[in-house]
């Protein structure tokens, strides 16, 4: 990662490395730091109305005064429990850049607020990377299909969200062949991952698999992380060059994945619920063209399923690869930012009789 702004789409601000904004709370009120230092104090009450997030005072300092508001209403919709309505008090120049960017909607009587699903679609929160949303469209043709000319790959650090119901910090980055190619070796060869991925075998295989996937324009091999540990692997896919491809009508900016959970602690719902709503809202993020969402489970591999049912996806079909029969699930964009599924939700109650 280097110190250069990135500047993804116009109207958004870039992000500068070590200046990230960080939410802290002492007791109602919200403290924003950005490069270690205090940016800003807001205050969320409890009102007749609803929960209102209020302004207290911007410190200067590092940092984009706007990002840092932005991180406020994202830290602020978690702690008040993703209210349909957060009201806002805030100044009248605060509130006309954040009007800017997108997030703000005036209510009758002149109240500001949030628009959570527009909240969550600004990278500059999230993203760490360049993404691909300013890549020009040009297609190409490439082993028999055509489909846009795909954004070369950065190293380093793509995707970052603080979990607030683990209290850690997830991440994705680019695999690494140096750093990573051990422990994805021994992914591969524990039995629980080799009864699904079917990838086991030498050291070499395994690096001529990860250089493949580095090298391949359509797939997008990461590393994700909890407060720096490693516990999986990822690969995010253009679902138009893969195999998928050929078993729906697939769109120019679909994606796709799969997904090797290494680390046996990490496992349980509180996980799936972080992890794979934080890598559904990366892929949209990365590039806004995305619409659809598509995986492709194994059809008998229930929990998974349950997990995917969770999070959103619609069933769509079953039918066959060579080597499994397979689900077709998919996830939309509006369902996801319009239903607000980057947070995890209930089971649904159980049918009773009657």
């Amino acid at each position: 990662m280097t110190g250069d702004p990135h500047n993804r789409a116009a109207g958004t601000i870039p992000y500068v490395s070590g200046v990230a904004p960080r939410c802290l709370w002492e007791g109602d009120t919200l403290v924003v730091k950005m490069g270690g230092a205090v940016r800003q104090r807001w205050r969320l009450d409890q009102a007749e109305g609803g929960p209102v997030l209020a302004f207290l005072h911007d410190m200067g300092g590092a940092g984009s005064r706007t990002v840092a508001a932005l991180a406020a209403l994202d830290a602020a919709l978690t702690q008040a429990g993703d209210p349909p309505d957060l009201s806002l008090s805030l100044p009248a120049d605060l509130r006309a850049a954040l009007e800017a960017e997108g997030v703000l909607t005036m209510a009758p009587g002149g109240v500001a607020r949030v628009l959570a699903a527009a909240l969550y679609q600004k990278p500059e929160l999230w993203l760490r990377g360049p993404g691909g949303s300013l890549q020009p469209q040009v297609h190409m043709l490439s082993h028999g299909r055509y489909h846009p000319r795909r954004p070369a790959k950065v190293p380093g650090l793509l995707y970052e969200r603080r979990i607030p119901w683990l209290d850690r910090t997830l991440s994705f980055r680019l695999t690494d062949m140096d750093r990573d190619l051990n422990r994805f070796h021994a992914w591969m060869n524990d039995p629980r991952v080799a009864a699904f991925w079917q990838e086991e075998g030498e050291l070499e295989q395994h690096r001529a698999y990860l250089e493949n996937q580095l090298e391949d324009p359509h797939t997008l091999p990461l590393i994700a992380s909890l407060d720096g540990e490693a516990f999986g692997y990822f690969e995010v896919y253009w679902a138009k060059e893969n195999r998928i491809g050929a078993f729906y009508d697939a769109q120019d900016y679909d994606r796709g994945w799969h997904v090797l959970i290494g680390d046996e602690s990490v496992r349980g719902k509180a996980y799936v619920s972080a992890w794979l709503p934080s890598l559904v809202h990366f892929m949209f993020l990365d590039d806004v063209r995305t619409q659809r969402i598509v995986g492709e489970p194994r059809a008998d591999h229930h929990q998974q399923i349950r997990n995917l049912d969770r999070s959103g996806f619609a069933k769509v079909k079953e039918f066959n690869f060579p080597h499994k029969r397979a689900l077709l699930v998919m996830l939309l964009r509006e369902r996801f930012f319009d239903d607000r599924l980057w947070l995890p939700r209930a089971d649904p109650a159980p049918k009773t009789g009657g």
